[in-house]
């Protein structure tokens, strides 16, 4: 068959990955290309050193801050942030070669290089070890995923002015930092960097902490992140950096009055942009969006070329891993002859490993009643659960909104202690069309955190026992 294949995946992230995989379950003879990280921005230089991060920096805050409220204490602690890099590194390269012993196994050809689109059934590999492979092709997935967005008339130098690779590899900690955007980037490395120490300013245009979650939960954070004593500007945008010889200088305007904050280094986390450019879509006549130039997809992931498919952050879609993998998942089975379910985008869940964590899916309740839902909403405050106490967390609700007429879950909301590792629960019970009485009549164990979801969905119909 030579270099004849069903499906050619350009891209290993973990859309195009697991795109391939899929497909190599169902039988189809796959090839995947890849030009610089297998297993993705994700699994290299995002998601998963960030939480290896997160972890021994709440252990670095837990061993300066709150030694004494747990009845210990020490002398001389030091705390060394590279063995933190090195750790996380290690995880990293344990998670990609795993990636690639599973692309090994399920039979899937592995090209590193770059990948560039001739054709609707043709794609030209220039290969990293020299030369180029010519693929014929019955089908492609584009997985190019996305790359920082930079700010207009700022050079980010890798030093200076940064981005979140910059930031995740660097052994060195900065003095002090301006972060430029409060997502979930931006949040999280205000955590990590400022359990070791730094002076760490956040900047966001936007009038809060995760503009995009439910406000009461970014009051929460905010609270949190005061007591840390992170400086927190809102409303206010970012006109220019200039470097110096010892740090950055950031221009901001706020109310129409210009400030400038001062810092050993600046981290740019504004968003993404699509990598779109050279990869051949152009000449294949693939469609993008008109705003932000995704490439534009059905719920299939099929392009408006039938050969072509696109899956993860390179759609624009919802620039989440666990979307790009359903997504991934969703393109090979529609190759394969199937009829996948799409997916409700408002509905995926959606994370935030700051202390405390966030994670949610569905409407804020700003947007449920701009949409004209009527709401019945339940809460729960971790105040009052007992494992929440015993882990020494008391900030934080789990936050349910339901439809009051169909009793439909419209979405849910929650800031507290592993809250990421709560949320699948609920957005299952969306999926299966549960209601909020279903869920509260399920047997929670005690004491769990848990216990704080059911207690949210009895308090939906004022039922609540703990408040």
């Amino acid at each position: 068959m030579g270099n004849s294949y069903d499906v050619t995946v350009i891209g290993s992230g973990p859309a195009g990955y697991v795109a391939a995989i899929r497909a190599a379950q169902l039988g189809l003879r796959v090839a995947i290309v890849e030009r610089e990280y297998w297993g993705g921005v994700c699994l290299n230089v995002g998601c998963i050193p960030t939480k290896a991060l997160l972890k021994t920096a709440e252990v670095a805050h837990m061993l300066q801050s709150r030694g004494r409220e747990f009845g210990f204490a020490f002398d001389n602690l030091r705390l060394d942030y590279g063995v933190a890099v090195q750790r996380s590194r290690q995880i990293a390269d344990r998670l990609v070669k795993g990636v690639q012993l599973l692309l090994k196994s399920g039979g899937i050809t592995a090209l590193a290089g770059t990948g560039t689109i001739a054709g609707a059934n043709q794609v030209r590999v220039a290969l990293d070890e020299g030369g180029e492979e010519t693929i014929d092709t019955r089908h492609i997935i584009v997985a190019t995923g996305a790359r920082p967005r930079g700010i207009p008339g700022v050079t980010i130098d890798g030093a200076k002015v940064i981005t979140y690779t910059e930031a995740i590899l660097s052994s060195d900690l900065p003095k002090s930092v301006v972060i430029i955007g409060a997502g979930p980037i931006g949040v999280e490395f205000g955590t990590i960097w400022r359990s070791y120490g730094v002076d760490v300013t956040i900047v966001e245009m936007m009038d809060r902490l995760l503009p995009l979650e439910d406000r009461e939960t970014s009051e929460v954070v905010a609270r949190a992140y005061r007591r840390l004593k992170i400086n927190v500007v809102t409303g206010a945008r970012v006109e220019g950096i200039d470097t110096k010889e010892d740090g950055v200088v950031v221009k901001v305007s706020k109310d129409g009055t210009a400030a400038e904050l001062e810092a050993e280094q600046a981290l740019v986390a504004i968003g993404f942009i699509p990598n779109v450019e050279g990869i051949g879509l152009e000449s294949a006549g693939v469609a993008l969006t008109e705003k932000g130039n995704f490439v534009e997809v059905d719920d299939r992931m099929r392009t408006n070329v039938p050969q072509i498919y696109a899956v993860g952050d390179v759609t624009g879609k919802l620039m989440l891993a666990h979307v790009g993998s359903a997504m991934g998942i969703i393109a090979a089975e529609a190759i394969a002859g199937q009829d996948p379910p799409g997916l409700d985008y408002r509905m995926m869940p959606r994370c935030v490993y700051c202390q405390p964590q966030v994670a949610s899916f569905g409407y804020t309740e700003e947007q449920a009643r701009e949409a004209g839902f009527e709401l019945q909403i339940g809460k729960f405050p971790f105040l009052a659960n007992g494992k929440a106490l015993g882990l020494g967390e008391r900030d934080g609700f789990v936050k349910i909104l339901s439809d009051a007429v169909t009793g439909e879950l419209l979405g849910a909301h929650l800031v507290g202690p592993d809250v990421t590792e709560l949320l699948p629960e609920l957005t299952l019970a969306r999926m299966q069309e549960l209601t909020a009485a279903e869920i509260g009549r399920n047997v929670h164990a005690h004491p769990t955190l848990s216990e704080a979801i059911m207690e949210a969905a009895h308090a939906v119909e004022g039922h609540a026992i703990h408040i």
